[in-house]
C-alpha cells in the first residue's frame, strides 16, 4: 500500500468527494483507510469503558485506498505514487516528476 498514515490525501469518489484531510489509520489486509472527517456514521454506543454517558457519537468508517489520491501541499494538486531503490533503501517517489516523497533522504 503507498499511502502511509499521516499522509494528506483527497477523496476521489463517494459521498465524501472532494474533501482533503490527513490519513488517521491504515488497514493494509483489507486495503481501506480511516480518514479524518471521510465517511462519518453515528453509533449508538453503551456506557462502559469506551464512554461513560453512552449516546449515539460521531465515528469515522474506512474507506477502500482506491477512492484516495496522495494530496501535495507544495503542488497544491493529486499525484500518483511509484517506487524507487537508491543506495539499496525502497522511497516513494512522484511518478511525473520523479521528486522523492519521503523525507529519510
Amino acid at each position: 500500500m503507498k499511502i502511509r498514515k499521516g499522509d494528506k490525501v483527497k477523496v476521489i469518489s463517494g459521498k465524501d468527494k472532494g474533501k482533503i484531510s490527513s490519513v488517521l489509520r491504515v488497514l493494509p489486509d483489507r486495503n481501506q483507510l480511516v480518514v479524518e472527517g471521510v465517511g462519518v456514521v453515528k453509533r449508538h454506543v453503551k456506557p462502559g469503558t469506551i464512554s461513560k454517558e453512552g449516546g449515539i457519537v460521531n465515528v469515522e468508517k474506512a474507506i477502500n485506498a482506491s477512492n484516495v489520491m496522495y494530496y501535495d501541499d507544495k503542488g497544491k494538486k493529486t499525484l500518483r505514487i511509484g517506487y524507487k531503490v537508491i543506495d539499496g533503501k525502497k522511497y516513494r517517489i512522484n511518478k511525473k516528476t520523479g521528486d522523492v516523497l519521503d523525507k529519510k533522504l
